[in-house]
């Protein structure tokens, strides 16, 4: 068992009129003292002697400014919304799970780098420090886990992997609305509705018919990657059809060659569209410790900087559109679905949903060999193939590795 290690909080900034004092906290977890220094505006600068501490500091601050947030977004991806807040978030709970990674946890964190779960498991420690804080000291506790009269969960670090269903996902909608077209108009009325790139001539596969394709398809995929909304007529989810690639938010970044530039060295650009939200979607922090001195702007559930720069590299992220998600349409035959001309079984997983305040849910999810069975009825069963369902696919996993030692970045 490690020691009780200290960690100072240096609030460098007045708010409101009035002077915070510093504090001091005794950590189980800290392999050597740490500190914070909070600047002006709001931005902590954290100081740590090892290289996993820097990430269980990060963790224990973003519990300290943000934890119903991040509590929130853990429930939501692991479908554990109902354990707090009742039956009428089952749906989306049962959603959630189908949209879980549930493939081999090694290749999952091999995939990020050598030490990404240390990184992960470091992290959520800090999260778990505040939270045993909180039980020592109820006055931490956020107000809006009293207002919901809840308490807040303890991490594992999978839970900052396996949920994958927060990302800019979009192409499947794509597809869908490209059969409605075909649908109500011919296939030649699809193919004038967007320009594919590369160019490529769609075709339909020999015995479908788009028409057998429902308009509200993609009911349980949309649910899987809604927010969370705490009026009872809006829970349930009422999209249909996701909204067009490109049709909302954008991305984009560019780059000036340091031939180009008055100072001779080159300028990334970045500039990721994500709509305003209270809190924030982002989360801005400055990790220092042997080896590495990275500052920018990450998510307050996953350690680590996707948009900042060390000492001498600048990185970034954006979305691009990409065919990363297929709609499979399969004949059904009872618990069997057809392939390449043969049957195959259904694969079962059996959880229970826990409920607040009523009997707790048992839920079927079934897949295929390709995904989650997001659709059936009679004749079909539809299910969704997706590149981020892979192993290290995780949205903006990239954030475990712009932490690396010695480079402070990955390439």
């Amino acid at each position: 068992m490690r020691l009780l290690q200290v960690l100072i909080v240096s609030l460098m900034l007045v708010l409101w009129g009035a002077s915070a004092a510093d504090q001091t906290f005794r950590l189980e977890g800290l392999e050597q003292p740490a500190e914070i220094i909070v600047d002006r505006w709001g931005v902590p600068h954290i100081y740590a002697k090892t290289h996993y501490d820097a990430f269980f500091v990060q963790g224990f601050n973003a519990a300290r400014d943000r934890l119903w947030q991040i509590d929130l977004w853990r429930r939501r991806g692991l479908g554990l919304l109902a354990e707090a807040f009742g039956e009428q978030f089952i749906e989306q709970d049962r959603a959630n799970r189908l949209f879980l990674y549930r493939g081999d946890m090694y290749r999952e964190w091999l995939a990020y780098g050598s030490d990404a779960k240390r990184i992960a498991e470091a992290f959520t420690a800090g999260i778990n420090a505040y939270v045993n804080l909180i039980q020592e000291d109820p006055e931490l506790l956020p107000p809006e886990f009293e207002l919901l009269d809840y308490g807040p969960s303890r991490w594992e670090a999978a839970d900052v992997v396996r949920i994958r269903s927060h990302g800019l996902l979009r192409n499947v909608s794509n597809e869908v609305r490209r059969a409605r077209i075909a649908c109500a108009a011919g296939l030649e009325f699809a193919d004038n509705w967007r320009v594919l790139e590369p160019e490529w001539a769609t075709k339909l596969p020999e015995g479908l018919d788009p028409c057998d394709i429902p308009a509200d398809v993609l009911k349980t995929y949309s649910l899987a990657r809604s927010g969370v909304s705490f009026r009872p007529d809006t829970v349930a989810g009422t999209a249909t059809l996701p909204a067009i690639d490109g049709a909302g938010a954008g991305s984009n970044n560019w780059v000036i060659a340091p031939s180009r530039s008055a100072t001779g060295r080159p300028v990334l650009a970045d500039d990721p569209h994500r709509s305003h939200a209270v809190p924030s979607l982002r989360y801005i922090a400055h990790l220092v410790a042997p080896g590495m001195n990275v500052i920018g702007a990450g998510e307050p559930a996953l350690p680590g900087i996707s948009i900042g720069h060390n000492e001498r590299i600048a990185f970034g992220l954006t979305i691009f559109s990409i065919d990363q998600e297929d709609l499979y349409i399969y004949e059904r035959d009872g618990d069997r679905y057809g392939y390449h001309g043969d049957w195959e079984h259904f694969e079962y997983i059996e959880e229970t949903i826990p409920v607040r305040n009523g009997q707790d849910v048992d839920v079927v999810l079934r897949f295929t060999r390709h995904g989650p069975v997001i659709y059936e009825n009679e004749a079909n069963a539809f299910a969704v193939k997706a590149g981020w369902l892979e192993p290290g696919m995780a949205p903006t996993s990239a954030a475990l590795n712009t932490c690396e030692r010695e480079t402070g970045v990955s390439s």
